[in-house]
């Protein structure tokens, strides 16, 4: 019995030691899963930093990348603005080159004509003098009663001489013929200036009745022989905000492009000339200008190329496909307008031109 209860208390002793140490083993391993979700937070965190770290390197890196294009892009849209403009100016002096010939022939028939009216004039006061002399001769023998029959003689030949009634007929036309003449000079020449005039970098309020009829001077001996040009004008339109002389350009690239449109199309040995309208309305908040021809049209296969920069489809050294790429950047760049064309084949080609009437 007492070995029994020894034996008991043995396996108490040995039961308790056992479940210390299961105990103490519990808190070991408690102990150890602690350290190692430690370890794996720790891990994890590291980790995490390292990604985070990686994401501001790559982000840094893009970034960086990004400010470095931003000003390169910058840098080439300041580049390619000013190559814009020294274009647009280069497009201008060249079509004002291959002006210069045309306007020196509209200045120089109407310099010609005032020039021989004023020669016609000079003879006629000549022989209008001539007359007045031979009659004072009369005036004065009469005074002194002594008019002779050579006196009388001699004031009939001078009236004959002078032909009263021919001069009394062409006098008052050589005049109106000169000071015609002389408006159409000063007409052309106004005309060049304001064309030519470089205007401001900002937009202005400009009649824009003016600056076509002015525009369709400087173009004249483009398409007087070619085309007779009409005016189709709302009058009643309000001055619209423009840079006067990019516009100019726009308007003067258009009707040069409708007179070699027109001049494409007329056969051999032609006699009626074509047409070209230009005109103005107002749709709601904006203006519309139309350029109208009854040329030989846009071709479909290239109608989706007109505004192309260097695209055309005239001969080497009659164009350099920059007109209409300059129209459509000016209308639509520098005025907040949109331009488009209707054109229907060999029946002509109208291009339309829509601009804000106030300020965007």
């Amino acid at each position: 019995m007492e070995e029994a209860l020894d034996s008991l208390q043995d396996l108490r002793v040995r039961l308790r030691q056992l479940t210390e140490e299961l105990h103490s083993r519990d808190k070991t391993i408690d102990a150890l899963m602690r350290r190692v979700e430690i370890g794996q937070t720790t891990r994890s965190s590291y980790l995490a930093m390292e990604q985070s770290l990686a994401i501001e390197r790559v982000v840094g890196n893009k970034t960086a990348e990004l400010i470095e294009q931003k000003a390169r892009l910058a840098e080439a849209l300041d580049e390619l603005r000013l190559t814009q403009s020294k274009l647009l100016q280069a497009q201008k002096l060249e079509a004002i080159g291959q002006l210069a010939a045309g306007i020196a022939h509209e200045v120089n028939t109407p310099a010609q004509y005032v020039s021989d009216n004023v020669s016609f004039l000079q003879r006629a006061f000549d022989k209008l003098l001539k007359l007045i002399e031979a009659q004072s001769s009369v005036v004065e023998a009469a005074r002194d009663g002594d008019v002779t029959p050579l006196n009388l003689e001699a004031a009939d030949s001078a009236r004959a001489a002078a032909k009263l009634d021919y001069l009394a007929r062409q006098v008052p036309r050589a005049i109106e013929q000169s000071l015609e003449g002389l408006g159409q000079i000063s007409a052309i020449v106004k005309a060049m200036k304001e064309f030519s005039h470089p205007s401001g970098a900002e937009k202005q309020p400009f009649d824009l009745h003016d600056l076509i009829e002015s525009t369709s001077i400087v173009a004249k001996n483009e398409w007087k022989y070619v085309a007779d040009l009409q005016f189709d004008f709302d009058w009643s339109l309000p001055p619209v905000l423009l840079l006067r002389n990019e516009f100019s350009q726009v308007m003067l690239n258009l009707i040069i492009n409708a007179a070699h449109a027109i001049a494409e199309s007329l056969p051999p040995n032609w006699s009626d000339k074509g047409k070209i309208v230009i005109s103005t309305r107002a749709v709601g908040q904006r203006v519309e200008v139309r350029v109208a021809d009854n040329g030989a049209g846009i071709p479909e296969a290239v109608q989706g190329r007109v505004f192309e920069p260097f695209f055309t489809t005239k001969p080497v050294g009659k164009g350099t496909g920059q007109g209409l790429a300059i129209a459509y950047s000016v209308v639509v760049d520098k005025h907040g307008g949109n331009i488009h064309f209707e054109t229907a084949p060999g029946r002509g080609t109208t291009f339309i031109i829509s601009l804000p009437l106030a300020a965007p």
